[in-house]
Order: structure tokens, then C-alpha cells, then sequence
């Protein structure tokens, strides 16, 4: 971008004005799940984003996910991520993730109901479903998790501040936000997101700390 003066801003400037991903808790999730309609597609959809969530999954790691990499239990899912950015040695990662209260939800029971539907045994779980309903075997791109996201927000009326952005990596924040807010411990957080630095995990719980940890509960209002 060129100033107004005709300089090109400093490095640092230019990345100081991206905008943060504004952090989608299960408020908006509820919304999203209702959005994504009754058809294939939105099923899919529903558990693209239920997983995201609940995973604080990257869309790499959500699009990458393969039926042999899935093991259900009765308390819920165990998840194995094979690689991700902070395993870059492909070393590989497991997570649990819990069966939720509200079916419609729910992202174990929607995962199986997904599952069951596109009749996945094998392979990407995440797959392309054309205009007709048929499910392809290709995997979606990363992209695409953007536009469906994006999709489902404008349907659902979702938007965010102008300061912030309307992204998938909202999920993962609106994971660590809420988790937060909760009271979870910064390991038990850090380590289902596979955050190895506290300093860029405790970077989205900002949104949060402004609510709770407010110098403004001190006065007499």
C-alpha cells in the first residue's frame, strides 16, 4: 500500500494494521449451526464448523482430517492431528474432544451423523458436495473453509467489528475466549490448542480480559 505522501509504509507499519480475527464463541456458533440448513451440504458444513471450534483446529488440520484418524468412544471423540504448524516433524497429535450437551451442537454427534450420510469409511472426512447433492472424494481446500464461513455468517447475519475480521481462525480464538472465560487452567488450554508459547496463546484471551478483568467493576455503579 502507498501513503498519501507517495512512501511506501514501514514493514512494521504495514503489518501492524492487519486486522485480528474476531473471536466466534458458541453465541455465533449457535447461530452458524442454525444457518447451515437441513440438506448435505449444510450438514457438512455443521460439523466443519462444530469441529473447528471445539478442536481449535487450523483449516489445514480440519481439511486434512481423514476417517482413519477418528476413534469414537462413549464420552466422545479421540482426534489424531498426523501434522500441524507446531509439528512440523509429523510426529503427530491426539486430541479428546467431548460429547456436547445440545445434540443440534453437538460436534461428536454431528461428525457421526456426517460420516453416516456421505457414507465416509475411509479417506478425506471433509469432502466436495456439487449443486445435485453428490459427494465428490476430493477434499476441499483451506480456502474453502474461509468461504463457507463466510457463507453461513452472512446467511445467519453474523458481522464483526470493523477493527476485526471475519475469518476460520475465529474458531480457534473463540475456543481459547471462551475456554478462558470458563476458567480453564493456561495448560489445559495450551495444550488442546498446541500452543507452545504462552505469550501468543494469552494473545487471544485480550477480548476477554477487557469483560472480566475490567478496572471499571471496581466503582460504585
Amino acid at each position: 500500500m502507498v501513503r498519501r505522501d507517495g512512501l511506501l509504509p514501514a514493514a512494521g507499519q504495514a503489518r501492524g494494521r492487519r486486522r485480528q480475527a474476531a473471536a466466534l464463541t458458541s453465541t455465533e456458533l449457535r447461530k452458524l449451526v442454525v444457518a447451515c440448513g437441513g440438506d448435505l451440504t449444510g450438514l457438512r458444513d455443521r460439523v466443519l464448523l462444530l469441529l473447528g471450534f471445539a478442536g481449535a483446529l487450523r483449516r489445514s488440520e480440519l481439511v486434512g482430517i481423514d476417517r482413519e484418524h477418528l476413534r469414537f468412544t462413549g464420552e466422545g471423540l479421540r482426534l489424531t492431528l498426523p501434522s500441524s504448524k507446531t509439528d512440523q516433524e509429523g510426529r503427530g497429535t491426539e486430541l479428546g474432544i467431548t460429547r456436547g450437551k445440545r445434540r443440534k451442537t453437538c460436534p461428536v454427534r454431528t461428525l457421526e451423523a456426517w460420516l453416516a450420510a456421505s457414507a465416509c469409511d475411509y479417506g478425506p472426512v471433509f469432502r466436495k458436495v456439487d449443486r445435485w447433492g453428490n459427494i465428490e472424494h476430493a477434499r476441499p481446500s483451506g480456502e474453502a473453509v474461509r468461504t463457507i464461513l463466510k457463507g453461513r455468517a452472512k446467511a445467519a447475519g453474523i458481522t464483526v467489528h470493523s477493527t476485526e475480521r471475519l475469518s476460520p481462525h475465529g474458531l480457534r480464538a473463540g475456543f481459547v475466549t471462551e475456554a478462558y472465560m470458563a476458567g480453564a487452567r493456561d495448560e489445559q488450554v495450551m495444550d488442546h490448542t498446541r500452543h507452545r508459547d504462552l505469550k501468543t496463546m494469552r494473545g487471544y484471551v485480550r477480548w476477554a480480559k477487557l469483560v472480566t478483568e475490567s478496572a471499571s467493576e471496581l466503582l460504585d455503579l
